[in-house]
């Protein structure tokens, strides 16, 4: 079993809590990115970030002096958003931590997969992020099947808690014998399953989480999640979206 899940926009340094077990796998490939940011100027930068121009100018700067190899941080602590902050990983238990490092993947639009303990440094690129490298016309080309071929494992089963940006990396490329299962958390609102982002980015955290502590092995074993007041709909879900609704 996989379980993938998004990045956060944001990042921070910190090598000092955990070492990292390795670099990541596609390092060459985010050399190759990385090489082609660096001859971009601050307005295409800008343009390729989404981003304002205090965010571009301070960014620009760091691609003239950054290194893939210097200054790494974890993956799992690296990245700081909500879903990471309510994760919580600093506190989890040497087990839970093991089970994150074989069973959890982070898809990056820079690094294209991670697992928790490999080394990286800030970086700002979204996988939606339009860009012309390679003859590739965007960063779901320039990957191609890569991050699907590298998340797949013998028993065909990923479990979805990354946004359809991410996910869409992987969907493609999906075979009869996978099964993706895409958690849904959500409130039942004039009939319909509505997400909220914010606690949906909670629950996220607080089910890896869950899988963690718990050493969650059996796909059905998922359905006993019931944190943030979250429970398992069976009135809503099927073999492919697992619906958790509050």
């Amino acid at each position: 079993m996989r379980i993938i899940i998004s990045p956060s926009k944001r990042m921070k340094v910190n090598e000092e809590d955990f070492p990292i077990c390795r670099l990541p796998v596609f390092l060459e490939k985010s050399e190759e990115l990385l090489s082609f940011l660096k001859k971009k100027n601050l307005r295409q930068l800008k343009d390729i970030w989404k981003c304002s121009d205090k965010i571009a100018f301070m960014n620009h700067e760091n691609l003239k002096t950054v290194s893939l190899t210097e200054h790494l941080t974890p993956a799992i602590l690296a990245y700081t958003g909500l879903q990471y902050t309510t994760m919580a990983p600093h506190v989890f238990s040497k087990d839970a931590l093991d089970y994150i490092q074989k069973h959890l993947r982070i898809i990056s639009g820079f690094y294209g997969t991670l697992a928790p303990f490999d080394g990286i440094i800030p970086y700002r690129l979204e996988m939606k992020a339009a860009l012309d490298i390679n003859e590739n016309n965007s960063l779901y080309d320039f990957w191609g099947k890569m991050i699907y071929d590298e998340i797949i494992e013998d028993d065909h089963l990923i479990i979805n808690l990354a946004s359809k940006e991410y996910a869409q990396t992987i969907t493609p490329y999906l075979h009869d014998e996978d099964q993706m299962i895409t958690l849904i958390f959500g409130e039942e609102i004039d009939g319909k399953i509505k997400q909220k982002g914010t606690f949906a980015k909670m629950a996220r955290g607080e089910m890896v989480r869950y899988l963690a502590e718990n050493n969650i092995q059996n796909k059905e074993d998922i359905k006993a999640f019931n944190e943030l007041d979250y429970h398992y709909s069976e009135e809503h879900s099927n073999d492919h979206q697992y619906v958790f609704i509050k």
